[in-house]
């Protein structure tokens, strides 16, 4: 396997452009609004991260339950994570390296950490009809795959270019969905985005056949970004916009909410 060549293509520069306009309106309102309180505007912003995050750990555990008992225990797992992430966040640590990627894979999946404490997976995994790196080679792909983030410096092509390559290689014996998602969101949460996750059964199903064809079409040519490659990233890129959107509007919403009140 080779991983995908940089430099990453131009990819949905008009919604990229608009995530920025948004997120520079939040700063905005937080900075220079005199309609905004200082305090509903912090409880605004707590408020909507806690509810993204809180939709993460529900979305990214019905990615992979079974069962609603599955779900719940997922659901407990990757709250703890996110507690851990958001308290690095706070120490001004980003995700960058192996150790971390451990400790994400121990808090997600504890069961299968214990099975296989700190260890890649010994066996072959097949994803679809996608067959995934022979396990000898998952070691030197992993430390290549952090090598090449250090040189991709647009926050969310790092952390997108990170999802769709850690997945390929599938690390992990067992939880490297959730694993995942969750250092995908980490790196997008330090640089001030909204996490991310996939909202429904329909959204599910594209994101796994656009992957599962990006895998396949980088099988056959490894040399060059295919359109399913691209796709995914537009994909996740809607999903920050969507949540960056989603983010404002609540936030907006209580400047004039004052204003009436001020007004009445």
């Amino acid at each position: 396997m080779l991983l995908l060549p940089l430099p990453i293509p131009e990819i949905d520069t008009i919604k990229l452009a608009q995530i920025h306009i948004e997120l520079k309106a939040i700063y905005r309102l937080i900075t220079f609004s005199r309609k905004h309180q200082a305090d509903d505007l912090l409880d605004s912003i707590l408020s909507s991260t806690a509810d993204l995050k809180e939709l993460l750990s529900i979305k990214n555990a019905q990615m992979e339950a079974q069962n609603e008992e599955e779900a719940q225990l997922y659901v407990k797992n990757l709250n703890k994570a996110l507690i851990f992430v958001t308290s690095e966040i706070n120490s001004n640590v980003n995700f960058k390296d192996q150790i971390q990627l451990f400790q994400l894979f121990r808090l997600t999946s504890p069961e299968s950490h214990e099975l296989h404490p700190n260890k890649f997976r010994t066996q072959l995994v097949q994803i679809g009809s996608y067959l995934c790196p022979d396990p000898k080679l998952v070691p030197a792909l992993v430390n290549e795959l952090f090598h090449t983030m250090s040189f991709i410096k647009n926050p969310i092509f790092k952390a997108i270019y990170f999802h769709h390559e850690l997945i390929r290689i599938h690390p992990f014996a067992d939880g490297n969905g959730r694993t995942t998602r969750i250092a995908k969101n980490w790196m997008l949460m330090y640089d001030l985005y909204p996490p991310i996750f996939v909202k429904d059964d329909t959204e599910k199903k594209e994101y796994i056949q656009t992957l599962s064809k990006s895998f396949q079409a980088l099988d056959r040519d490894p040399n060059f970004w295919n359109e399913h490659t691209i796709n995914f990233f537009k994909q996740e890129i809607h999903r920050i916009y969507r949540n960056t959107n989603m983010m404002y509007n609540k936030i907006h919403q209580i400047g004039h909410l004052n204003n009436s009140q001020a007004d009445a």
